[in-house]
């Protein structure tokens, strides 16, 4: 919606009043043009806005936006902006602690399904959302900050995942990059009997287990719940998922896995004891821009590929990412502009560009854009958002979903299957914890 201009000037700074942030069409969300709203009140009280976002694996992007983004901010709006980056699992105890004491940043930049979970102490962004354009947005990610029909944040962007492969190792087995499961299967078996396995991990950990667990679930047409929310995972489908899994996993898989965490992958692939891993691309650019940590030549040596297809489809997970106003803030105005500032055309094609690959743009556009043909290793990636898919789904992406996947209850079922219990009773058992969430 494009805002009303004036013809108001400030005299102290040469700029003029109007709101320079007007929706315009882009090959993302509705991004905005130029610069933005300079109050009356900048010249005689300081603005502020302090913004709490998790600390990028890709330092250029939060380089970026430290430096060069918080000048430019600062120069067209006279506000001093407070960027600090914490680590991603301190976020929900900084924004528990914010929002029940009400005091706080300002901005959050909530990721998965937060906005849900804080949604009383966070704004009603459905005007913001509808000027820059959100509802044209992936739908994970529209699920993820849309709160009994409220936008509770405004989405930004997404982290997805893709099988970190060794080109030379499939080769030398003879295996081609696998379109489907069972064409992985294939090519794991041949790699693990010449000593290098595929590597995932598959125990209680943020990142790789659930991202593997969900995706294979769906694939095989298992859910967790229905449409409607109810328990659905006692079905032929997950059968069929686990009888998968089992022979994946003890066919083709370093069985280690099951006491894995998030950086033991890593370590594998650079130890060159694992062929192939679930992962984001944090493998590749840490071989290609730190090579002094790889074995020598291993960037060259990397492939990717997107999550094999099953008899009920093709999945990921994807992380979404928002900013969202803390309801108790003082500074609103100035954090709209902020968010309109991020969102501008020109400033999110260079925060999403300077990720790589990394980073997935918001809407389905950004599949498109050329920067994806400057590396064909994480290219990829290019069409990980399509298929993305939120914990729960097709069920809602609530608060249940969320203690779901926080008890690891479907990781778990496909744990227990790895360690030798029958497919049958692990159904039984997820169930049952299931049903004592989704209708406890």
């Amino acid at each position: 919606m494009k805002q009303p201009e004036t013809n108001n000037t400030n005299s102290r700074s040469g700029l003029t009043r109007r709101n320079l942030f007007k929706v315009a069409g882009a090959g993302g969300l509705a991004i905005a043009a130029g610069a933005s709203t300079v109050s009356l009140f900048s010249c005689t009280k300081e603005r502020s806005l302090h913004v709490v976002a998790w600390s990028h694996f890709i330092k250029e992007a939060d380089e970026l936006m430290k430096g060069a983004f918080t000048e430019e901010f600062k120069k067209a709006s006279g506000i001093t902006l407070k960027y600090d980056t914490i680590n991603a699992n301190d976020l929900p105890a900084r924004a528990t602690a914010a929002v029940e004491s009400g005091t706080g940043p300002d901005v959050f930049q909530l990721q998965w399904n937060q906005p849900h979970l804080y949604a009383n102490g966070l704004e009603n962004h459905d005007k913001l959302a509808a000027d820059l354009g959100s509802n044209g947005a992936y739908a994970y990610l529209k699920e993820s900050v849309i709160v009994d029909g409220v936008f509770r944040g405004v989405p930004y962007y997404g982290i997805g995942n893709a099988n970190t492969y060794r080109k030379d190792y499939f080769e030398q087995v003879g295996a081609k990059v696998p379109n489907t499961w069972e064409e992985y299967l294939a090519a794991g078996t041949k790699l693990k009997k010449m000593g290098k396995p595929v590597g995932q991990a598959l125990g209680h950990t943020f990142g790789d287990a659930p991202t593997f667990a969900y995706p294979l679930l769906w694939a095989f047409g298992g859910r967790e719940v229905d449409e409607q929310g109810k328990v659905a995972i006692d079905s032929a489908e997950t059968k069929r998922a686990c009888e998968f899994l089992k022979e994946f996993w003890n066919g083709a898989c370093d069985e280690q896995g099951l006491a894995w965490d998030d950086s033991s992958n890593n370590r594998a692939f650079f130890a060159e004891t694992i062929s192939s891993t679930l992962n984001g691309a944090s493998i590749y650019f840490v071989a290609r821009n730190n090579p002094e940590k790889a074995p020598p030549g291993m960037a060259d040596k990397i492939g990717h590929f997107n999550n094999p297809k099953g008899p009920g489809g093709q999945y990921h997970t994807i992380l979404p990412f928002h900013h969202s106003i803390a309801a108790y803030s003082k500074n609103k105005a100035e954090a709209t502009e902020f968010i309109r500032f991020v969102m501008d055309k020109a400033n999110y094609e260079k925060y999403i560009t300077t990720q790589k690959g990394y980073g997935l743009g918001a809407t389905p556009d950004w599949e498109d854009h050329p920067f994806w043909k400057q590396d064909p290793v994480v290219e990829p990636f290019r069409l990980n958002a399509k298929f993305g898919r939120n914990f729960g789904w097709p069920g809602p992406y609530g608060r249940k979903a969320s203690e779901i996947a926080a008890k690891y209850i479907i990781v778990d079922l496909f744990a227990r299957v790895a360690k030798g219990d029958s497919v049958d009773s692990s159904i039984k058992s997820a169930a049952l914890e299931l049903k004592n969430v989704y209708e406890g």
